[in-house]
């Protein structure tokens, strides 16, 4: 499974049922993660993780920085010290 960008919903996402989101918001040069969401069927399969790697990977190439409004996209870039550059 591999995540799509909405860009009009502002939002990554993975074919679940229900689907499993990535928010954001743009703002200043900044994009501001504010929620990850997986359905409990599908927690501990790494579809979040894609789903934060997707997103921190899009804001890199658009060269924007990163606030981690999400406790989860938080933790992940505190685990993964090569994203730790992208925080605003």
């Amino acid at each position: 499974m591999t995540p799509e960008h909405d860009s009009q919903a502002r939002r990554f996402t993975l074919a679940t049922t229900p689907i499993s989101v990535l928010d954001y918001e743009l703002s200043g040069g900044r994009v501001v993660f504010t929620h990850t969401g997986v359905p409990d069927a599908f927690q501990g399969q790494g579809l979040a993780a894609r789903l934060v790697e997707a997103g921190l990977a899009w804001a890199r190439d658009q060269g924007l920085k990163v606030v981690p409004a999400c406790s989860y996209v938080h933790l992940y870039i505190q685990r993964h010290p090569e994203w730790q550059n992208l925080v605003a």
